[in-house]
């Protein structure tokens, strides 16, 4: 895996005042960490973080480059973004200090390719999950996963241990996770027609019934 080069620079931590001006100058407040390094909060030019950082997919090694000896030449990933409420713009970033010799625990989003053969026949194709989790160094993440449906018919699934996977990384799970099916097209019922039903309106009173009509008597013939 490639790594991307990031200028970082120590910060000094203070009041939420402080993190806005900075934020106001262009620069993205953040914080760097890992299980064997010292906690430095730090900045970092806010056009260059969303340039080279914010948009990748998956996982990338973060090579920081920096004067400060606490911070130089130290290998991160991005553990966490955090983001405006409202505007949805990047107020904060987490840099996790990696070692390269060590295996790590990463999620890597997968890429549903060709068209299956359910779909042709009317299926619909439903991604049950867009990332799995893998182990492995942390300089043989993959960048992301293909997963080929042509093959899928109607009712067909692929599962985790169908992925095919390249030396040295290991997909982490407890069951055969499923990753895709095609599902029958859904069918839409007709919809159904109520009698129409006569208005009523108050104080009307309903109309009498029809009376039978009532035999003529035959006049009797005079004598």
């Amino acid at each position: 895996m490639e790594t991307v080069e990031i200028q970082v620079e120590p910060r000094e931590t203070g009041t939420k005042g402080k993190a806005k001006r900075l934020r106001r100058v262009g620069k993205l407040p953040g914080v760097f960490y890992g299980p064997k390094a010292q906690t430095v909060p730090l900045e970092v030019d806010k056009k260059e973080f969303l340039s080279r950082v914010a948009d990748l997919e998956g996982s990338h090694l973060i090579r920081i480059k920096s004067a400060s000896p606490l911070l130089a030449d130290k290998v991160a990933l991005v553990k966490e973004m955090q983001f405006h409420p409202v505007t949805g713009e990047v107020v904060h970033a987490d840099f996790y200090e990696v070692d390269l010799s060590a295996k790590i625990r990463v999620k890597v989003p997968l890429h549903f390719v060709g068209k299956a053969s359910g779909v042709v026949r009317g299926g619909i194709l439903q991604p049950v999950v867009r990332e799995v989790e893998v182990e492995c160094l942390p300089m043989d993440i993959p960048e992301f996963f293909n997963v080929e449906v042509s093959a899928l018919d109607i009712g067909h699934s692929l599962h985790i241990t169908d992925l095919a996977i390249p030396e040295g990384v290991v997909a982490v799970y407890e069951t055969d996770l499923t990753l895709v099916t095609v599902v029958p097209p859904s069918v839409e019922e007709a919809p159904t027609v109520e009698a129409p039903v006569a208005a009523v309106v108050e104080g009307a009173e309903a109309p009498a019934a029809a009376a039978p009509e009532e035999k003529k008597e035959e006049e009797s013939p005079k004598s």
